[in-house]
Protein backbone atom coordinates (compact mmCIF):
# COMPACT_ATOMS: atom_id res chain seq x y z
CA UNK A 1 0.00 0.00 0.00
CA UNK A 2 1.10 3.51 -1.03
CA UNK A 3 2.24 5.96 2.07
CA UNK A 4 2.52 9.12 2.20
CA UNK A 5 5.41 10.59 4.23
CA UNK A 6 3.36 12.53 6.73
CA UNK A 7 0.66 10.27 8.01
CA UNK A 8 -1.41 13.26 8.77
CA UNK A 9 -1.86 16.55 6.78
CA UNK A 10 -0.55 18.53 9.99
CA UNK A 11 2.14 16.42 11.47
CA UNK A 12 3.06 18.72 13.66
CA UNK A 13 -0.47 18.73 15.98
CA UNK A 14 0.42 14.61 16.14
CA UNK A 15 3.75 15.17 17.64
CA UNK A 16 2.94 17.96 19.95
CA UNK A 17 2.54 15.58 22.65
CA UNK A 18 6.38 15.17 22.71
CA UNK A 19 6.74 18.56 22.87
CA UNK A 20 8.07 20.02 25.98
CA UNK A 21 8.02 23.80 26.71
CA UNK A 22 11.22 25.82 28.28
CA UNK A 23 8.75 28.37 29.20
CA UNK A 24 7.36 28.21 32.54
CA UNK A 25 3.96 29.90 32.95
CA UNK A 26 3.86 32.76 35.34
CA UNK A 27 3.63 32.01 39.11
CA UNK A 28 -0.20 32.62 40.36
CA UNK A 29 -1.50 35.59 42.24
CA UNK A 30 -2.70 35.08 45.51
CA UNK A 31 -6.27 35.86 46.27
CA UNK A 32 -6.56 39.22 48.53
CA UNK A 33 -8.42 38.29 52.10
CA UNK A 34 -11.42 40.69 50.81
CA UNK A 35 -11.57 38.18 47.75
CA UNK A 36 -11.58 34.98 49.92
CA UNK A 37 -14.20 36.73 52.33
CA UNK A 38 -16.73 37.25 49.23
CA UNK A 39 -16.27 33.63 47.62
CA UNK A 40 -16.54 32.58 51.55
CA UNK A 41 -19.76 34.45 51.42
CA UNK A 42 -21.00 33.94 48.40
CA UNK A 43 -21.02 30.00 49.21
CA UNK A 44 -22.90 30.67 52.61
CA UNK A 45 -25.39 32.65 50.73
CA UNK A 46 -26.10 29.60 48.06
CA UNK A 47 -26.12 26.95 50.88
CA UNK A 48 -28.32 28.84 53.50
CA UNK A 49 -30.71 29.41 50.01
CA UNK A 50 -30.68 25.69 49.96
CA UNK A 51 -31.27 25.21 53.37
CA UNK A 52 -34.04 27.29 53.36
CA UNK A 53 -36.13 25.95 50.33
CA UNK A 54 -35.40 22.49 52.13
CA UNK A 55 -37.22 23.51 55.41
CA UNK A 56 -39.93 25.53 53.53
CA UNK A 57 -40.47 22.87 50.75
CA UNK A 58 -40.63 19.61 52.63
CA UNK A 59 -43.68 20.58 55.51
CA UNK A 60 -45.30 21.83 51.80
CA UNK A 61 -44.65 17.98 50.12
CA UNK A 62 -45.78 16.01 53.74
CA UNK A 63 -49.09 13.91 52.11
CA UNK A 64 -50.07 13.68 55.73
CA UNK A 65 -51.07 17.70 56.12
CA UNK A 66 -52.46 17.49 52.64
CA UNK A 67 -55.04 14.75 53.85
CA UNK A 68 -55.83 17.27 57.16
CA UNK A 69 -56.92 20.31 55.40
CA UNK A 70 -59.43 18.41 52.93
CA UNK A 71 -58.60 19.38 49.39
CA UNK A 72 -58.44 22.52 47.62
CA UNK A 73 -60.79 25.13 47.81
CA UNK A 74 -61.89 24.77 43.87
CA UNK A 75 -62.65 21.00 44.93
CA UNK A 76 -64.93 21.70 47.80
CA UNK A 77 -67.39 23.20 45.59
CA UNK A 78 -68.20 19.85 43.72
Amino acid sequence: MFRRGESVPFAFIADADRFRSNVTPPPRAHRSRAQRAGSALFGLTVVAGLVGSLILGVPALDPAQQTQQGGSAAAEGR
